[in-house]
């Protein structure tokens, strides 16, 4: 209980009677949903809540209203579902930021990797799995999208067989990921289209592509069939969705849903104050 829970509950106590009333109410207000709308299913990722054990964590998120967590390896996709929950988006061996699908050197261990998670993918019910366009380290577009392109095909018949959606994700190269290739949406856009798999779509980090691109609202309306799967973080710093933050998330979701978006827009912001106060508010001001 927190400390203004506990002044609350003595100042209750005082009242006689009405402690066991005001008590259940303080108890009702703690346990309430954070979804209620529910019209946009809303995750989260877990290496921004490291610090809390994943089973806490797990009940937390399930008390709001929540039932996926994000980015998770492997041996956690389990201990989410033993809590009612799925993994959103999991890690399987997709390579890295920095060594991606541009580079043909990689593309035997990701298309290896992530075929063999497919099927322990959907045992677990785990819809996404998650890969990077790498760092240019030299290459030009054209050379880098051909790379994407062989790469993906690869995955693509396996990943419509097990019903796996394999998610490139967009990222920023002018703060957080330099050199990173897979900056801008057309770049993605035009790989997603040629490989023209419902089964292989974008990551649309709207944090990053904020910082690379802006336009967040008209970009997701002109492309919303290439988008699998959202990330959100307040622009600028990555922190709370609040006002200190130069985008209005409820219309940016309400543009998301007005799509027909059924997929996952996940929390990946670092919170600054009180983690799960944060994302409470974060589900809140989503849920549209």
């Amino acid at each position: 209980m927190t400390d203004r829970a506990l002044i609350r509950r003595r100042d209750l106590l005082h009242t006689g009677g009405l402690a066991i009333a005001g008590g259940a109410v303080v108890a009702a207000q703690t346990a309430a949903k954070a979804v209620v709308r529910g019209r946009l299913r809303q995750s989260v990722s877990r290496w921004c809540y490291g610090k809390i054990p994943m089973p806490e964590f797990c009940r937390a998120v399930a008390a709001m209203g929540l039932t996926a967590i994000d980015l998770l390896e492997e041996p956690e996709w389990k201990i989410a579902r033993d809590h009612g929950l799925i993994c959103s988006m999991g890690y399987g061996g997709g390579g890295s930021i920095r060594d991606g699908l541009n580079n043909p050197s990689n593309h035997d261990s990701i298309v290896n990797n992530l075929i063999a998670a497919m099927p322990r993918a959907k045992a677990m019910g785990v819809p996404n799995l998650i890969t990077f366009f790498g760092n240019r380290q030299g290459r030009g577009d054209r050379e880098a999208i051909d790379n994407c392109v062989t790469a993906l095909n690869r995955l693509k018949g396996a990943a419509e067989q097990h019903g796996i959606t394999i998610c490139v994700e967009l990222l920023n190269s002018k703060v957080n990921h330099p050199d990173y290739q897979g900056d801008r949406t057309p770049f993605g856009v035009e790989i997603v289209a040629a490989v023209n798999s419902p089964r292989v779509r974008l990551l649309y980090d709207i944090y990053h592509m904020q910082i690379m691109e802006g336009d967040v609202i008209r970009t997701i309306r002109a492309h919303h069939q290439h988008i699998a799967h959202y990330h959100t973080g307040g622009v600028p710093g990555r922190h709370e969705l609040d006002d200190t933050q130069e985008l209005q998330w409820a219309p940016v979701c309400r543009a998301i849903v007005e799509t027909g978006f059924t997929g996952f827009l996940a929390h990946e912001f670092v919170p600054t104050r009180d983690p799960l106060t944060s994302l409470r508010e974060a589900v809140t001001l989503c849920d549209v």
